[in-house]
């Protein structure tokens, strides 16, 4: 099998937008573009692992057919080789001449643009206006307010939600049993805690607790996602609740020697209380009170 197929965040990614899962809404505003075509210029937003790369990939698929290969580049703005790098593959592929069906452009997707400077932006800005007439802008970030105005006002924003858990859950099952995995429910309650609301990263953590032990269970998950264990962290919390500071510093230290950092931890205590029915300021308040008690009892 090619090795490239075998990650299954790609052998299981979507074709077509009907695949797509969660913002139905978004999906249905795309398959329109789709169908009309002359897509606009895009600025996908939201969380990693929401399907924003993936839908504007089907969009394009659909918008451009055969043309897809030729018509299509991704690139990613956090690339390794430097942002000019990018920047000149940016303007190579939109000098590029292609003959395309009417109201069809070439199309770049350019993923994580919120990591590039404001010098670097003002530079894409220039290429995106320059090669408007034949090219098309697909740009993906996780945060909006990093993205200059100017590029923001030359685009249609799009903005994602985070998957419900019954959605990751659903796609989960599916490639359970399309790979003969067996796995009980408290496995999967616990990817989808490591995954906290990101299909890509739940896909991995799948693949990756298959290929070391063949079966998904809560214990075989929290070994290979390297979090701390939300059942110490439950334990901690309800000592801490309880006044008992002694006995949940105890349980912090046990997390301590397994490794994990005190920013592992709160990380993974926050998301522990948001399944709590409570309000989110009430949650806050708890990791404040804790923070100051835990920092107490180490002097």
């Amino acid at each position: 099998m090619d090795a490239k197929i075998d990650i299954w965040i790609e052998k299981y990614r979507p074709s077509t937008l009907e695949e797509i899962i969660g913002n139905p809404e978004i999906t249905k505003r795309l398959q329109f573009i789709a169908k009309e075509g002359n897509m606009p210029n895009l600025l996908l937003c939201g969380p990693p692992g929401t399907g924003k790369t993936t839908s504007v990939l089907c969009l394009a698929r659909e918008m451009l057919g055969s043309h897809f290969k030729s018509a299509v580049v991704e690139l990613n703005a956090s690339d390794d080789r430097g942002v000019d790098v990018v920047r000149e593959n940016i303007k190579n592929f939109a000098k590029k001449s292609l003959i395309l069906p009417a109201n069809k452009h070439k199309i770049v997707i350019l993923d994580e643009v919120d990591s590039m400077t404001e010098p670097a932006q003002q530079a894409l800005r220039r290429i995106m206006e320059i090669y408007s007439s034949t090219t098309r802008f697909a740009l993906a970030c996780n945060q909006s307010n990093k993205i200059i105005e100017p590029i923001q006002s030359r685009c249609a924003v799009i903005r994602y939600s985070k998957l419900k858990d019954e959605q990751i859950l659903k796609r989960l099952v599916t490639i359970c049993d399309l790979e003969n995995l067996t796995y009980t429910d408290e496995g999967m309650e616990a990817l989808l805690f490591s995954a906290d609301g990101d299909l890509r990263r739940a896909v991995n953590n799948l693949q990756i607790v298959s290929a070391g032990f063949k079966m998904v269970t809560k214990d075989n998950v929290f070994k290979v996602c390297d979090i701390p264990s939300p059942d110490l962290i439950q334990k901690m919390l309800e000592n801490c609740l309880n006044g008992n500071w002694r006995l949940a510093h105890e349980k912090v230290n046990q997390l301590l020697e397994l490794g994990h950092s005190p920013v592992d931890i709160i990380v993974t205590m926050r998301s522990l209380l948001k399944t709590m029915d409570a309000p989110e300021h009430v949650l806050l308040e708890y990791i404040k009170v804790f923070l100051h008690n835990f920092s107490k009892s180490c002097i």
